[in-house]
């Protein structure tokens, strides 16, 4: 029996169809692959396993929150250094936080579709 929207919650992308509907690992593989490097899109184990994509997915969102919360936290010492004045450095804080909201937001998207397409999320 398909899942609902309503019990999917607000992490499941929109992009992704609803487990068990027709071709929703179909989406749920296209969705990830915008998601990790290109090149990483067509390897074979991945294309032949969206799990193991979900899994590379996963820990690619993770790194790019590491560096988007490094980059928030170092910017207020680092960015005079570049010659950057008060109104882009706040701008630059501003792109960051919104960035490290958004990146945490896809994090659990990822492992609520991880889940669904049988592996464990961490």
């Amino acid at each position: 029996m398909p899942l609902t929207s309503t019990r999917l919650g607000p992490d499941w992308p929109r992009q992704v169809k609803t487990p068990g509907s027709y071709d929703w690992e179909r989406s749920a593989a296209k969705w990830l692959r915008e998601l990790v490097p290109a090149r990483y899109a067509s390897y074979p184990a991945f294309v032949r396993h969206p799990v193991l994509l979900a899994r590379h997915a996963q820990i690619q969102v993770e790194h790019e929150i590491r560096v988007a919360r490094i980059a928030l936290q170092t910017a207020r010492a680092d960015l005079p250094r570049l010659g950057l004045h008060e109104g882009a450095i706040e701008h630059a804080i501003k792109l960051y936080a919104a960035e490290l909201t958004q990146l945490q937001h896809i994090a659990r998207s990822v492992r609520a579709v991880t889940q669904a397409l049988g592996g464990s999320a961490r």
